[in-house]
């Protein structure tokens, strides 16, 4: 009976199913694109200076084309349409990266935040519970905001 339940909660490791395939770096951009996909439309308005900057991002950390982006965007949304919670995106980002890369994604999405010069209630939502999904400190949290505002205050003097 022990080995029926260790089957039913997790058939590769009970040998009764098949083997977890590891993420493909592919799969990993995409659960990291669909955090900043959500946070730019969790407050209903999915802007274009919002789109840029998810594009821009894209671009500049895994070094695609625009248009590989504008593809690896539209993936990331479909994915986000087909789940139901972000658990299974933080989960790929936590097997794979470390907290040094997680801290990287925190300070995008606070660049996300601020795109429009605000954080309105549902981004502090999701940044708190991105932090919790993601297995951040509040004070690492608050470290990657303050990072992120003090060097858009340099860009702007």
């Amino acid at each position: 009976m022990l080995n029926s339940l260790k089957r039913f909660f997790n058939p590769a490791a009970a040998g009764g199913g098949p083997e977890k395939k590891p993420a493909s770096e592919h799969d990993i951009r995409v659960a990291t694109c669909a955090l900043f996909v959500e946070m730019a439309r969790i407050d209903e308005k999915f802007t274009s200076a919002e789109v840029d900057t998810i594009i821009s991002i894209l671009q500049e950390k895994y070094g695609l084309s625009p248009e590989h982006a504008n593809a690896l965007m539209a993936e990331a949304d479909q994915e986000l349409a087909q789940s139901v919670d972000l658990w299974q995106f933080a989960r790929l980002i936590n097997e794979n990266y470390s907290v040094d890369e997680k801290l990287e994604i925190i300070e995008t999405l606070w660049r996300m935040v601020f795109v429009d010069g605000k954080m309105d209630r549902y981004e502090h939502y999701l940044m708190n519970k991105l932090k919790n999904l993601l297995r951040l400190s509040h004070d690492q949290l608050i470290e990657a905001k303050l990072k992120v505002l003090h060097s858009s205050k340099k860009k702007e003097n």
